[in-house]
Order: structure tokens, then sequence, then C-alpha cells
């Protein structure tokens, strides 16, 4: 069976907006794994990143952030600085179930972060997510 597209989402976020936003320590533990928080600290730009990939993502799902939570998404980057996601909880399991692999890029201009999701349903491969195991 081939591979097609599940869903693509957007997301512009201004980089002043979290970094008034990331001072307030109730949305960072909101919107940040644990993992992200050790990673990036209160760094705006990277917080944004994580954030604006978060909502592209969950309009790639096509719920919206319904039936999971921000923290069980985290963005890492690899030794080369290119963002990947890593999944647990109840996210974990949607995107296991759905055999969902996800494919992320960031950008940013100035004031503004763009994040671009694209989520394919991959039948061919029984690892199509990064867990914090992995």
């Amino acid at each position: 069976m081939r591979s097609m597209i599940y869903g693509t989402g957007n997301d512009l976020v201004e980089l002043d907006r979290i970094t008034r936003s990331v001072k307030n320590q109730r949305f960072q533990e909101h919107c940040f794994s644990p993992a992200e928080r050790d990673l990036y600290g209160e760094k705006p730009l990277q917080l944004a990143g994580c954030f604006a990939a978060k909502e592209a993502f969950s309009k790639a799902l096509g719920t919206g952030v319904r039936g999971f939570s921000l923290k069980e998404i985290s963005v890492l980057r690899n030794d080369l600085g290119k963002p990947y996601f890593v999944f647990t909880g109840r996210i974990l399991e949607i995107m296991q179930h759905e055999k969902l692999a996800p494919y992320l890029a960031l950008t940013h201009s100035g004031n503004y972060v763009i994040a671009n999701v694209i989520l394919e349903v991959n039948h061919e491969t029984d690892h199509v997510v990064r867990t914090e195991k992995d």
C-alpha cells in the first residue's frame, strides 16, 4: 500500500506575543513539555517555533487541540538543528493508531515564526513516530 497525505497545517506566531507569554510560568507549563523547557529555557524564538509547530500539527490532524495536551507534543532538534516531533500520552496513541508520520518545517523572519506540518499515512512501516524512548 502506498503512503498518502492525511493532512497539512500552517501556523504563524508573533514573536512579541510569545516573549510576553513565556514570562508566565503557568503558560510555559501548559504549552511546553519538560524536555522543551529544559532545552530552550525562556528563549522566545525557540519557544515560538514550538508553539507554532504544535498549532500547525493540530490543524494537520484536523482536531484542533482537543483530546490531547500540548505538553504531549515536544518539538526538539537533531544535531544539525532540524526540528522533529516527539509524542507521548494520548497523542502518541492517536499517531500510532492512524499510522501517521509527521513532517515539520519551521522558519522565522523579523517578528514572525511560521510552522508547516504534513501528516502522512504510512502503512508500510511500524515505526512512524518518535517517542522519548527512541
